[in-house]
């Protein structure tokens, strides 16, 4: 236990290269600490796995390392197992000890809303890694854009190059005033200016956010781009498919999110590890998925203009509410709970009336549970009588993170502080046993399922609240 709980936490005292430094000076002494390296490089490689390739310094130490075990492997009779466990544990993670071939060339991988491509969202999503590419659509001031293909955790300066060579810019041209700046331009209009030093800007963007590329002398004239959602006559999606069946793709997508998050990118988004940012892009994506299903809600329900149609729709959302509870995903059932509750759908006194008394006492019971006094406790006590698999509310344990961290001090007169680490590690811990059972659900491959798989997992949303409330006086200018 003590191990695992190094082995997850070490990066809040001690970087990861400086800990496998620390495990090489051990490996040249007496046998039985070169038997707890072994051990310790072990747990370490299980715990890592594909993360480790991002740091090119620990990936040497780690194949020193292993060299040094291999070496010495008359030693490990004993322990034959977890010297072949390493070994194959060593090739997973491609620290090979061979001379490395020319590696294969990289899949574009493609993130949430890039060009809505049917085929790119239906594939069954796999975790991203700093070094991965995908392509990205920068605009200018006249809402113009170049598509560049970037690293993932590329910096601001490293897109603005590539922008700047897209544009085909000599090196005479620009003066210093006349430099490419980068902005995230927001659907409300909110602008935030990237520091060229920023890095994996691509997953912390807004839900309908845009980077937009200019000279400082442009940048009050940037607007967001025109909505991208028309309103058309006619019925969404929502309205032609069961609940049942948007609820076990909403569950089925989320599960695939979930599981592409490494348990370390919990620790290192609370505690701002060394890793740093590009390896919280899988926990930072989900978390923004969280968001745009709350929207979600509300966009459909504000776009409905018919009483009767709006009312119905209604009551499908509590509906699948209810299923993602069932199917215990409650990343989805707070989302759609959260969305219920935004001001301008609350608002919509004539549309809840209509809503049935059964309905109405379902949603008072489901606010309840996301109800966050005496610190979540209804959640946690549902929560704790699920079994795996679940998807739990994730901002819900990054709080509690953020709380362990801020409660106390990691070292304390310059000593780690074991009881810290050992409930960070524990909380982290209880997030493998969410993922330790497979999801299943049973769903057809029908054309029709597709098209649903395709709308649950390309919402358009909006995200602008002051939208949102015109829509919402649009219907109902009169309610309290």
């Amino acid at each position: 236990m003590l191990l695992d709980d190094i082995t997850l936490t070490h990066s809040l005292f001690l970087p990861t290269e400086q800990f496998l430094q620390q495990l090489h000076q051990q490996e040249g002494e007496a046998l039985q600490r070169k038997r707890a390296v072994l051990v310790t490089l072990l747990r370490f490689l299980e715990t890592y796995k594909g993360i480790l390739q991002e740091e090119e310094s620990a990936g040497k130490v780690s194949k020193d390392l292993y060299m040094l075990i291999m070496k010495d492997a008359a030693l490990y009779q004993a322990q034959e197992d977890e010297v072949l466990r390493l070994h194959q544990l060593v090739e997973t993670v491609e620290l090979k000890v061979t001379e490395e071939s020319q590696p294969p060339s990289k899949q574009v991988k493609p993130l949430f809303r890039h060009f809505r491509r049917i085929d790119s969202c239906l594939q069954t999503r796999v975790a991203f890694r700093g070094s991965d590419e995908i392509f990205c659509r920068v605009y200018m001031p006249d809402h113009s854009y170049v598509t560049i293909r970037s690293r993932l955790s590329a910096s601001v300066q490293d897109i603005l190059d590539s922008v700047t060579e897209k544009l085909q810019y000599s090196e005479e041209q620009p003066t210093r005033e006349q430099a490419l700046i980068l902005v995230a331009v927001a659907s409300s209009g909110e602008k935030a200016m990237l520091q060229p030093t920023e890095e994996c800007v691509f997953t912390t963007l807004g839900i309908n956010s845009h980077l937009f590329a200019c000279t400082k002398d442009t940048f009050q004239s940037l607007a967001p781009l025109p909505d991208e959602i028309q309103v058309l006559p006619g019925d969404t999606e929502i309205h032609r498919v069961e609940a049942e069946e948007i609820a076990n793709h909403l569950t089925a997508f989320h599960w695939e999110l979930f599981r592409c998050v490494h348990e370390l990118e919990f620790v290192d988004y609370v505690f701002h590890g060394e890793r740093g940012r590009r390896e919280t892009a899988n926990l930072e994506l989900l978390l923004q998925r969280c968001s745009e299903v709350q929207h979600w809600v509300a966009t459909e329900l504000l776009l409905c203009e018919v009483l009767g149609k709006r009312a119905h729709l209604l009551k499908k959302f509590i509906k699948i509410a209810a299923i993602c509870k069932q199917n215990q995903d409650m990343l989805t059932f707070y989302a759609v709970v959260i969305g219920l509750n935004n001001a301008a759908v609350s608002r919509l006194r004539f549309t809840w009336e209509k809503l049935p008394g059964k309905f109405k006492n379902l949603f008072r019971k489901f606010e309840n549970l996301t109800d966050p006094c005496r610190n979540h406790k209804s959640y946690r006590e549902v929560l704790s009588k699920m079994k795996p698999p679940i998807i739990p509310f994730v901002p819900l344990i990054l709080k509690d993170l953020t709380f362990l961290h801020e409660a106390s001090k990691t070292l304390l007169d310059g000593l780690v502080n074991v009881e810290k680490l050992h409930s960070v590690a524990e909380k982290v811990r209880t997030i493998r046993k969410y993922r330790s059972r497979p999801l299943c659900l049973e769903m057809e491959s029908s054309p029709h399922q597709l098209q649903t798989k395709a709308y649950v997992r390309q919402f358009q949303v909006i995200d602008n609240q002051n939208l949102l409330f015109e829509l919402s006086y649009k219907l109902e200018a009169n309610s309290q």
